[in-house]
């Protein structure tokens, strides 16, 4: 089967704006997916330029090395950015000019009902962005205990009726496995109230993003990799996060407030001992959202924000 990534990107022109491309620059886009930024970026980047693209989705590397094979200054990299400084080191890249970290599902993810990530398709209980590992959403859903599921279901989906789906999860598991996102997405409808489900998109959003989260651990050490990431940059080169949901944006503002700050010790020491310096600033103090036009057009669009910060 041939892959077709179609994947309209976030915020395109606010992205390339706010990475402010120098064409001789070297790039890394973290979250490669269908290509649509970095695409954008090769063509503002001249020959001396390069961009270095990662994705942990097999399929994503596959079909964008291949889009972007007319470029000679783009390398691409199976790997979770949370990785990156192993292709620091394959490379032997010591600074780079801009990151961007798109941490979106793609919509090839979202829309291909074999992945098992969306509620509105029948597909086997899986999100596995990195088709090689071994966890699935298949055994959260079956082995997790309740106290697990109530965990995971509040701290990464904030949903209010966390115990009661994890209970009724529990209960149908122990007549027979559940296999498929359907049959997840009713235990789940049969627990919220219906006047809930249509202020939030559909009652399954916030469990399903929880399950996602958890298999792909992807708040897992992301603080440390956008701190890791700014280090990495040149005087005056940027750093863009897109995100997508509170949690996300929560470990952006704050890292981004740590690299911004000189002191960070506790509030009651008497004078600094930590040593620390700012070597950011913030080229947006409110994250930006999506115009009214995208939104409209690109209903994925509607949750994101984009934050920006610029080495000093």
């Amino acid at each position: 089967m041939e892959i077709d990534f179609k994947h309209s990107p976030v915020m395109l022109n606010e992205v390339l704006s706010g990475l402010n491309i120098n064409p001789d620059g070297i790039y890394i886009d973290c979250t490669l997916g269908g290509g649509g930024h970095s695409e954008k970026i090769l063509e503002k980047l001249n020959p001396n330029g390069m961009l270095i693209g990662l994705d942990k989705d097999q399929d994503a590397i596959d079909f964008t090395t291949k889009k972007l094979s007319t470029y000679k200054n783009f390398k691409s990299f199976h790997t979770d950015f949370k990785n990156v400084d192993e292709v620091f080191d394959v490379l032997q890249i010591d600074k780079v000019d801009g990151v961007l970290i798109d941490l979106g599902v793609s919509s090839y993810q979202l829309d291909t009902a074999s992945r098992g990530f969306s509620f509105r398709f029948s597909g086997p209980l899986d999100m596995r962005m990195d088709k090689s590992q071994n966890l699935t959403a298949y055994d959260v859903v079956n082995t997790y205990s309740y106290e697990q599921l109530v965990k995971i279901f509040f701290e990464y989906g904030e949903e209010e009726f966390s115990k009661s789906i994890a209970k009724n999860i529990v209960k149908q598991r122990e007549i027979s496995p559940i296999k498929t996102t359907l049959e997840l997405s009713k235990i789940i409808e049969d627990v919220i109230p219906k006047k809930f489900v249509f202020n939030r998109g559909g009652a399954d959003k916030k469990v399903f993003q929880a399950i996602r989260i958890e298999v792909n651990d992807e708040l897992d050490k992301l603080y440390e990799t956008i701190i890791y990431l700014a280090k990495k940059l040149k005087s005056g080169g940027r750093i863009a996060i897109l995100t997508f949901h509170s949690l996300e944006d929560r470990i952006v503002k704050n890292a981004f407030k740590e690299l911004c700050t000189d002191c960070i010790c506790p509030p009651k020491t008497p004078i600094c001992i930590c040593g620390h310096k700012a070597i950011g600033k913030l080229v947006n103090k409110k994250p930006i959202i999506a115009g009214a036009q995208e939104q409209e057009q690109n209903s994925r669009s509607t949750c994101a924000k984009l934050r920006i910060l610029e080495r000093i």
